[in-house]
């Protein structure tokens, strides 16, 4: 099922392999997102387990548990403060990676951005369309439309890490690149339609803080890059100011964090060259923070948020049933599962037939499928969605909880069919394809840009 397409060249292939140095950048972050995954499993099942036990309203008694300022609309819950607060440093990252890709990484480059942009697409737009569809019959949830429509890169790649060790890497990097424009267009359905009781004056006063931090970055990201107690103290409280304003405006305060990681400045690919790594001691100031928020996020403010989060009491056996016969959990069921893979699989088919594009010849048309089965992974940004779009501890909360979780396994499941046998294809022909270094330490196949 390989696609064969004489004459095309590499500019025109789909998935083809990524610059060397971008290479080495993915596969780092690929690295640190599977532990992240992996710790999102065992926070979501002592949540689940918690939830579902006898000490279960301890569990629920500290979820929503309140502190902090009323007058500067701060008192929150701590599950709140987990999904307003913390994930706000995910939003951060989120932000710091959209930019470095599309100024200085390969998406800089229209032929390659086009695919995962339109393959993000299509795996939002057609989730969202069969949501609405199984709901059409229930208005009251169809505010839930947007639940469906996120990839959960941390759990897919852990997901990834365990069942396949022989795929193209290829593959990995259009998993990657496909859940960072889909955290875009989250964040803009975020700021768009969950957005409720907006006060424009504190959006106005936000861009204060908002405005000197980006000219302080941007002026002075040497000073900065050198000096990371500076940054502590300088940029870190203009950061926390605009972060509550935007909260206080009613627009959700994750997107602050996001307009914050867009003006941190990225070394531009022109003082790297375009096929050598960055020069050494030289990163820029969003590798910087990059490197230093990473561990945060990963490590502290998603597991706690997908802690408080995921916790629902399901009921047994009896109450699981129930929650299938739910159009929520169904909707969120089908547009995952079938949803994704197959917006992502037709936008992507589309590209090829609609432009000069055609998928690079080493891959498959099969692991294109597996890659969006994969990407039916929903968990964190589902679950924001979800709490913004029913009330915390409502039915259609958690049903909508069952139906991410549940569809979460099964596109893992399935997933893990496909790419298993395809793993074991790739396996058989690597001692074939085995790269060989030159003198400089790049592999030849990096080199070979027409191979």
């Amino acid at each position: 099922m390989s696609s064969e397409h004489g004459g095309s060249t590499a500019a025109n292939r789909v998935l083809q392999r990524s610059s060397y140095p971008e290479w080495l950048r993915i596969h780092e972050i690929l690295r640190k997102e599977t532990v992240g995954g992996i710790i999102l499993l065992v926070v979501t099942v002592a949540a689940l387990v918690w939830a579902n036990s006898p000490a279960a309203g301890s569990y629920f008694a500290l979820r929503d548990f309140e502190f902090g300022y009323e007058p500067w609309h701060l008192r929150l819950t701590v599950g709140e403060w987990a999904a307003d607060g913390l994930l706000a440093v995910f939003f951060f990252l989120t932000g710091l990676e959209l930019k470095r890709e599309f100024v200085a990484g390969d998406l800089r480059r229209p032929s390659r951005a086009i695919v995962p942009v339109a393959a993000a697409a299509g795996g939002v737009v057609v989730p969202a369309l069969i949501y609405t569809a199984v709901n059409l019959s229930s208005p009251e949830t169809l505010r839930g439309w947007a639940i469906p429509t996120a990839t959960d890169i941390a759990f897919a790649l852990a997901v990834l890490a365990v069942i396949s060790s022989h795929l193209p890497g290829a593959l990995r990097i259009f998993l990657l690149t496909l859940a960072v424009v889909d955290d875009l267009i989250a964040i803009a359905i975020i700021a768009f339609f969950y957005s409720t009781d907006v006060h424009p004056e504190y959006l106005l006063w936000m861009l204060l803080p908002l405005g000197l931090f980006g000219f302080l970055a941007q002026r002075n990201p040497k000073f900065f890059g050198r000096n990371l107690p500076a940054a502590w103290l300088i940029l870190l409280p203009l950061g926390i100011a605009a972060w509550v304003l935007m909260h206080a405006s009613g627009v959700h305060a994750t997107v602050a964090g996001v307009l914050l990681g867009f003006l941190v400045p990225v070394l531009h690919r022109r003082t790297q060259g375009s096929a050598e790594p960055p020069p050494t001691g030289r990163p820029g100031l969003a590798e910087i923070f990059e490197h230093r928020f990473r561990p945060l996020s990963t490590g502290v403010a998603i597991p706690l948020f997908a802690f408080f989060s995921a916790g629902v009491a399901v009921g047994g056996a009896e109450g699981f049933v129930s929650a299938l016969g739910d159009p929520v959990t169904l909707g969120i069921l089908a547009a995952l599962v079938l949803g994704k893979p197959a917006g992502i699989l037709l936008t992507t088919w589309c590209v090829t037939k609609t432009t000069r594009a055609s998928l690079d010849p080493g891959l498959s048309w099969w692991d294109v499928l597996g890659v969006g089965i994969l990407a039916g992974v929903g968990f964190t940004v589902s679950l924001l969605v979800n709490d913004l779009s029913f009330d915390a501890g409502s039915a259609s909360n958690d049903h909508a909880k069952v139906g991410i979780l549940s569809a979460s396994l099964a596109s893992a499941l399935l997933a893990a069919v496909v790419l298993r046998l395809r793993n074991r294809y790739y396996r058989a022909i690597e001692d074939e394809e085995r790269l060989d270094l030159d003198r400089d330490g790049i592999p030849d196949v990096f080199e070979d840009r027409d191979r």
